[in-house]
Formats: structure tokens, C-alpha cells, sequence
């Protein structure tokens, strides 16, 4: 599902330069400023030629964070860390899929989580960080996060409807704690206020702490859903809650 949402959407073609469109969520290209953040790769292209299905994150040399609501029904399932891929030429990591079992959308805590194996230890690329538990309750409200990922980079109105722009490459923007419950993050994406944030197929990708000078590598919460013009909010599943650590405790050391 090249989307954060449950439901069909319309894959455009690239109609227009990036440099435009990153207005939209007020971001810019990433280059390798977070090679620790991947795509996870469909099984096959979109109508537009591009691969990038949902992004995650690297948090131990063999393990892979994504959404459970990426799934596309298959065990074995392939990952990138190239900031621009190119179907056959990128770099690949083989791995085997696993999510929450307890994973559903009907539920206020969805366990939306999902982790892909890898078969070998990525080298050159340090592993993000986890959140201690409970850490992000107290979260002020000016905190602010930087979001990364591999999803549209614009939002086209046409006759026909909203159509989104891709490109597989990998984009980061910054945005705002609007707020916070037991489950979620809601960062604003408002670029009238400076803010940028996530759209369709950056499910999965991470929402580090900070931003700017004051940014780490500690993986707040990952990328779920948001309004459909990808202008509002950028909703996000907080890892430091007992649901999400006690699924990511089967795969790596928790702080």
C-alpha cells in the first residue's frame, strides 16, 4: 500500500519538478542526512515506474521498523537505504516480515507495528535509537520532530481528483507537537506556520526527536495516517507506550 491510509488512491505520474513540490509538506530532499531510514519495496512498480511502497527505519543491524499496515500479504519482502532508488540498480536488503499480531485498525491502540528481518547486517549505517519507556508524556507543546521517509512529494488537483507525485527519493521535513494521547502523536504539518510533515508512503517512517541543531536519533513514533491533501496533521504511533515495546522487545534490546 503506497499510502498512509486504508483505501485506494490514484498514483501520478511526476507532473512536477520536486523542487516545487516539496513546498507541499515544506521539506527538501534528504541526500544522506538519515541513511538510516529506508523504503520498503513493493513487489512490483506502480503505474508512474516507482518501487518505494512505505518507509522505516533501521533500528539494529538486522532489523527494520516499518507499519504493520504496510503489509501486502507476503513473508519475504526486500528494503533500501539508497536517498534516491533505481530499480535494478539500488542497493537491496532481503528479509522476512513480521507484525503485530495483535495489529487492527478498529482499536484506539491499532498496534500498527511491524519490523522486517534482514538476512545480513547492514554495514556503514548506524542504527536509530529507540525511546525509553514513557518518555514522550510529558512532550511540551513546542516540541518539535523531524520526519523522514520516501512518500509523495505533492498533492495534484485535477479533474479527475487528487493524484500524488513520487520519486523514490528520500525527503525530511520538520513539524510541530500539536498533540499527544496513549497511543498517538498529532504533529502539525501546516506549512503556513513553518512546519512540513508526511504523505502517502511514508507510513512507517520515522519521526525523530528535535529538529535542526537539537535533532537526535531517538525514533519518537512512526508515520500512520494524516488528512488526505497531506497539509493538516501527521498522525504517528508513539513507540515508548508497553504495547509497542513489548512487540519491539522480541526483535531488539529496548532502553
Amino acid at each position: 500500500m503506497k499510502k498512509l491510509f486504508a483505501g485506494v488512491v490514484v498514483v501520478a505520474a511526476c507532473l512536477i519538478p520536486a523542487a516545487s513540490a516539496s513546498a507541499i509538506t515544506n521539506g527538501a530532499p534528504d541526500g544522506n542526512r538519515h541513511p538510516e531510514t529506508g523504503a520498503l519495496l513493493a513487489q512490483q512498480a506502480y503505474p508512474d515506474g516507482t518501487w518505494a511502497e512505505c518507509s522505516g527505519t533501521l533500528i539494529s543491524p538486522t532489523v527494520f521498523l516499518t507499519a504493520a499496515h504496510c503489509d501486502e500479504g507476503v513473508s519475504r519482502v526486500n528494503v533500501t537505504f539508497d536517498s534516491s532508488y533505481v530499480y535494478p540498480r539500488g542497493a537491496t536488503f532481503p528479509g522476512t516480515w513480521h507484525a503485530d499480531p495483535a495489529y487492527s485498525q478498529s482499536q484506539s491502540d491499532p498496534h500498527d507495528i511491524a519490523v522486517v528481518v534482514l538476512d545480513k547486517s547492514v554495514k556503514g549505517i548506524a542504527p536509530a535509537r529507540l525511546p525509553a519507556a514513557g518518555s514522550l508524556g510529558s512532550l511540551a507543546g513546542s516540541q518539535q520532530f523531524t520526519s523522514a521517509g520516501y512518500g509523495a512529494q505533492a498533492v495534484n488537483n485535477g479533474p479527475g481528483g487528487k493524484t500524488y507525485t513520487y520519486s523514490d527519493v528520500r525527503f525530511y521535513s520538520t513539524g510541530t507537537l500539536n498533540s499527544i494521547n496513549q497511543s498517538w502523536l498529532r504533529i502539525s504539518q501546516n506549512a503556513s506556520t513553518g512546519n512540513g510533515g508526511t504523505c502517502y508512503g511514508d507510513s512507517g517512517g520515522p519521526n525523530f526527536l528535535g529538529a535542526g541543531s537539537s535533532e537526535t536519533n531517538i525514533v519518537a513514533a512512526t508515520t500512520i495516517t494524516g488528512d488526505t491533501a497531506c497539509r493538516s496533521t501527521n498522525v504517528d504511533y508513539r513507540l515508548d507506550t508497553a504495547s509497542a515495546r513489548s512487540f519491539l522487545a522480541g526483535y531488539v534490546p529496548l532502553p
